[in-house]
Formats: C-alpha cells, structure tokens, sequence
C-alpha cells in the first residue's frame, strides 16, 4: 500500500492553511494538485529548454521538440497502446472530443443518424454533439442509468440501432463515481459495425487503462485531472479512424504542402496537431504520467478503494445525508445533499470555512441531474493524497452543516 505521508510530502500545495485551517482537498474530481516533478518540469522547460518545435534546426528547438515528442510515447505508454503515432496531443479532453465530432462526425454523418449516450455524460460529451444535432440533423440517444446509478453495459448495446453510427461514452462519472464497461461495451458494438469514443477525463485518473484491450475507437484524457497542468491532455484514435478524419483545425505545422491553389496534409498524428502546440503544457503531462506510472496505477487504484470504502462507511452513518450513486465498484467520489439544507453551495461555503474544498453545483452534468430530479449537489472527491484523517473532518463539518441547517 502506498504510504500517504510520503505521498502528500510530494505535493507543495497540501502544506498550506485556509482560513487558518489545514487544507482539506477535496475537489479532484474539477481538477487535481501538481506535485513537485511536474512543476519543477514545468520551470525547467520554461527556464532551460524553451523554444518552439519542428521548426528549427538550433539547439534549444531540438531539446524542446526532443522533450515534446517524447510525451507522445509517454501518453501511449500510460494507456496501453502500442503504436504511439495514434496519439494526438491537444490541449484536452474537451478539444479532444470536438475534434472528433468536426473531423469525424461532420465527414461521416449524415440527418438521421444517431449517436448513443449516457444520460450522466460531462457536457464536453454532450455539447458537441448537439452541435452536430443542431447542424446536421444528427440524432442524440439516451440510455438511463439504475437506482444505484449504474449503467448496464447491455442497455448500451441494446440501444444500437440500424442508424446508430457513433457510441460516446464515460469510462467513469464525474459525479456518481460509476464505473463503466466500456470493453463490453466496444466489443458489442464493434459487432454491429458502430465506433466507440470513450471519455476517459475520470477513468483514467482512478484505475489502470489498457486502450488496446478495451477495443474502443477514441479515448479522450485531459492533464490536469492526472495532476498535470491545466491546458494539457491527449486523444487515442485508431488508424483507421484517422483515415476517415479530416483535419479539425489548420495552420502550420500539420501540413505537407500549401501552394495558391491547393494543400496537402502530414501524415498523422500531426495532420491533427494545428499550430504552436502547448509545448511545456504537453511537458508537464509527461512528466505526471511518469510519476502515476511510477506509483503504479493498480497501487494508486487500490489506495482509493480503501478511502472509498472508509467514506462510504463514515458518511453512510448519515442519515441525513442523500448520497447520489452507490454502484458496484465505484471511484472514490461522492455527491450528495443535506435534508433540510438550502442550496449546495451553502454546505460548501460552511465546509470551506474549515478548509475543506468541495465542489457544489451541477458538475457539467444537467441531464444526469435532471434524471435525479436535483438541480445540484456537493460533491467530495478524493485522490491518491487524501487520507483517512481528512475524511473524518469532513464528516465533523458535514455534522455541523446539519446543525445549522437541517
């Protein structure tokens, strides 16, 4: 087990006080801290290795196209994909899933076709498909999620149909925590001929992932979730995918040739990489999937299992507390309302007076909220830093929100 004092010595942030208390982070399910490899990587490249990359031919353009490309190979390691050329670098899971849907979608939709998602998908999921509604004529279907907010896997390949030509779909929910099958999922519809993307912004940050095996289509991660910088992230898409893409963006760098008349393309993944690239961004990616990869995402996954199970126990003793979400084999997230409260943002506002960062709102996740007939909830998500002690004052706060409120 890996032992979380040496853990939270690793991140600067977690030493510091707010409102005269410990800080108690619990919002890593918005974005996660950045521990001290990813930012001394970060001030290095900034401060010894910056310059643009693929241009040049000097020294410092070498070192930083090197360290850039490097990343590449780094990302594919993380995900379990062999040939690294189907990693395109990008500045996140949002920009990854927009590229899709214009490259993609737009090429190879038609009116009337449908793409298959789940009711508790993050709006990057959603939006850009109801782009293409809005645009093409493109179809949305919705599959529900169980009492438990589960999803079965078989409710997804169910509702493929004859006109089903795309399944977007979260390997784990920003807001229940519910893991998804999405290897059974991939494999029911690659049955039927119909392409998978899964958004992997949570799933990757909380178990080990295997792209190949899953056998999906596109896998979208986004750095800052895996305690990498903001603005950073990467999309897998298989060869035969890119072959029906057109580029989603243009400008320098993802070109062969442009002349008065016409342009050709590099072959990918740099077809999809447009213009001057989050170069130390991208840096500081890799260098937070090497310390992940380091710790070991099997040792990181079975360390948040046990917080999981100590908070589920602690914050079941509630009875007052509405948890959203128990499925089977959940992540170590937890979203939930106080009888009698007002607004989740209240009970957030009383728990950040003891230091603790929960978020409150509707996650990016409206439909999913609508399905559970709330317009809101805290939620308290946990990471590889959290400890038991912490979830113990969460609780202690969560008893004096009821108090105030209840």
């Amino acid at each position: 087990m890996l032992d979380p004092e040496r853990l939270r010595a690793d991140f600067p942030i977690l030493s510091r006080r707010v409102n005269d208390r410990p800080l108690i982070y619990l919002d890593n399910g918005a974005s996660a801290q950045k521990p001290r490899v990813v930012i001394e990587a970060v001030n290095r490249a900034y401060e010894h290795e910056y310059a643009n990359v693929h241009r040049g031919l000097h020294y410092l353009s070498n070192l930083a196209t090197e360290k850039y490309e490097a990343v590449r190979g780094i990302v594919a390691r993380f995900l379990g994909v062999a040939d690294e050329r189907q990693i395109v670098l990008n500045s996140g899971a949002t920009e990854g899933i927009n590229m899709v849907a214009y490259g993609w979608g737009a090429e190879n939709l038609r009116p009337g076709d449908e793409i298959v998602l789940s009711v508790m998908e993050h709006h990057a999921n959603i939006v850009p498909w109801h782009f293409l509604r809005e645009r093409m004529g493109v179809r949305l279907k919705w599959v529900e999620v169980d009492a438990l907010g589960a999803l079965d896997p078989q409710r997804v390949i169910d509702a493929i149909g004859p006109d089903t030509r795309l399944v977007a779909i979260t390997h784990l929910s920003n807001v229940l925590g519910s893991v998804v099958d999405v290897k059974t999922i991939a494999e029911g519809a690659r049955a039927r001929g119909v392409p998978v993307l899964v958004d992997g912004s949570q799933g990757a940050v909380h178990m080990p992932v295997n792209i190949d095996d899953l056998g999906c289509d596109f896998y979208v991660i986004t750095g800052h979730k895996l305690y990498g910088p903001s603005g950073s992230g990467a999309i897998f898409i298989r060869h035969e995918r890119m072959a029906e893409m057109r580029p989603f963006m243009g400008g320098g760098d993802m070109i062969r040739e442009v002349t008065r008349e016409a342009v050709s393309y590099a072959d990918p993944p740099m077809k999809f990489e447009a213009g001057t690239p989050g170069i130390v961004q991208a840096i500081g990616l890799g260098a937070a999937l090497e310390y992940l990869m380091e710790l070991g995402m099997e040792n990181i996954a079975a360390r948040e299992a046990a917080l999981r199970d100590y908070a589920r126990q602690r914050l079941g003793g509630l009875n007052w507390l509405n948890i959203q979400g128990d499925a089977p084999g959940k992540a170590a997230i937890f979203s939930f309302t106080i009888e009698g409260a007002g607004h989740p943002h209240d009970i957030s506002t009383v728990l950040d007076k003891r230091g603790i960062a929960v978020r409150a709102g509707h996650h990016c996740a409206q439909p999913l909220m609508a399905h559970l007939g709330l317009n809101a909830t805290c939620r308290a998500s946990f990471a590889l830093y959290n400890t038991t002690e912490e979830v113990d004052a969460l609780v202690d706060a969560l008893e004096l929100c009821h108090e105030l409120f209840g």
